[in-house]
């Protein structure tokens, strides 16, 4: 049976995911400092428009010229994610308020709470640390991470995919499926990384690079975690052989992602979990066909902004694969839902 707010949380979800697209969007179309300060824009509250406004931007801000595309794309997208600080806000206070029904899930609602604060200072970091891509992905996976959390929420309050049986097959596809999230997750970082540190486009031949399966490359420089604060990172900074070793690392990830996932697709069959399977496959086959036109079309941005929005919907399902192999709650056996679940599970 469904929990109230149920409605509420499927409204976050899509307008997250409509966040994460304007995000993605706002980096590939360089405009990550189209407003040079933050909350506001050239200390304005929206992009400044008359001759006058633009005139007193130019003053306040003489290194950044206004760019009105750019300044639209940034504060859309600071908007939008506004709004939804403000829909998340309200899921925790409402779920504050039905605290006392049986398994509602108050710290989940509140921690999607306190992970969006901390995105809002990720956003803050990323304008006035100028792009420094550690900030940056860590901007992108939180958002991921919001996404996934506001999943969770909708599956808490849907009270429906009870647990399946217990059987011996399920617990070890259960750690495997696990697994299987982790290494999505880390590609996930490696796409984060390569897109911050511009190198999407460090390679534009497959499966080769530079005509030669192993190029020159940098570890060293492409995966140095600690670059200075202060110098302004649009476009990037490293050289070609530090971007080539993040995009032929991404492409290698990308790889053990496929096998790692068409085995995890294999063994939910054998469970009778068909339908998520295919759904699985679906998803991942989208993705690597987005991944390899980035790479033969040059990045173009409707490709760009599908691959950052399929990628989320491949973590999204990650996790609810991972819910449906949960482990039943230890103190729920016995319970009525517990017992249809087993019933439905056979």
């Amino acid at each position: 049976m469904r929990k109230p707010g149920y409605v509420f949380a499927l409204c976050a979800l899509a307008l997250g995911f409509v966040v994460v697209i304007l995000g993605a969007y706002t980096r590939l179309v360089h405009a990550g400092l189209g407003c040079p300060d933050w909350p506001g824009c050239y200390g304005f509250i929206g992009v400044p428009r008359s001759a006058e406004s633009i005139e007193l931007a130019q003053l306040r801000f003489p290194d950044d010229p206004v760019e009105a595309f750019k300044a639209w794309a940034e504060m859309i997208h600071r908007y939008v994610a506004g709004l939804l600080g403000l829909v998340i806000l309200g899921l925790a206070l409402f779920s504050l308020r039905k605290r006392r029904i049986p398994g509602y899930p108050v710290g989940l609602s509140v921690g999607l709470l306190l992970l969006v604060i901390c995105q809002a200072a990720f956003g803050m970091w990323t304008v006035t640390w100028k792009l420094w891509p550690q900030i940056v992905t860590l901007h992108l996976l939180g958002g991921f991470a919001t996404l996934s959390l506001l999943l969770l929420l909708i599956l808490r309050l849907s009270g429906s995919y009870a647990p399946l049986s217990p059987r011996k097959v399920v617990v070890r596809l259960r750690y495997f499926a696990r697994f299987a999230l982790i290494v999505v997750i880390g590609q996930i970082m490696l796409g984060g990384w390569t897109s911050t540190n511009y190198a999407a486009l460090a390679c534009v031949d497959l499966p080769t690079c530079h005509g030669v399966w192993w190029p020159e490359m940098d570890f060293a420089a492409g995966f140095h975690l600690f670059h200075e604060i202060g110098p302004n990172y649009l476009g990037g900074i490293l050289m070609g052989e530090g971007r080539t070793a993040i995009h032929v690392t991404h492409r290698i990830g990308a790889v053990i992602t496929s096998v790692v996932l068409l085995l995890l697709a294999w063994r939910m069959f054998e469970v009778g979990l068909g339908r998520l399977a295919c759904l699985l496959l679906a998803v991942l086959a989208l993705q690597v066909s987005l991944g390899i036109s980035n790479v033969l079309l040059h990045l173009p941005l409707a490709v760009a902004v599908a691959h950052n929005a399929v990628g989320a919907v491949l973590l999204l399902t990650m996790v609810a694969i991972n819910y449906r192999l949960r482990a039943p709650a230890k103190n729920a056996f016995f319970s009525p839902d517990r017992t249809s679940g087993l019933l439905a599970s056979r």
